[in-house]
């Protein structure tokens, strides 16, 4: 799954929890979810569980302390989904 790919898909997870519509059509690797897309802490949880179900990955507490700008939540599930498919 390419990049653009995976930030398509986040576009679609991360909708019903922002209101940025501006910030959200314009989303790119250097996009905050707190800073840019107005996303607090607790639906910060629910995009990882979101993110966990589409992608099929289990997300660890580590990898989601990481999770505030696209550019490293694109990194995580790329590792997790490499990590699959080794399995």
């Amino acid at each position: 799954m390419s990049k653009e790919e995976i930030i398509a898909e986040l576009k679609t997870i991360i909708k019903p929890y922002s209101e940025e519509t501006l910030a959200l059509e314009n989303i790119d690797e250097n996009t905050d979810f707190i800073t840019d897309l107005k996303i607090n802490s607790a639906n910060l949880v629910d995009i990882v569980l979101d993110i966990e179900e589409k992608f099929k990955i289990e997300i660890d507490n580590d990898s989601m302390a990481k999770m505030l700008t696209v550019k490293a939540t694109v990194e995580v599930i790329e590792s997790k989904l490499q990590t699959n498919v080794g399995e």
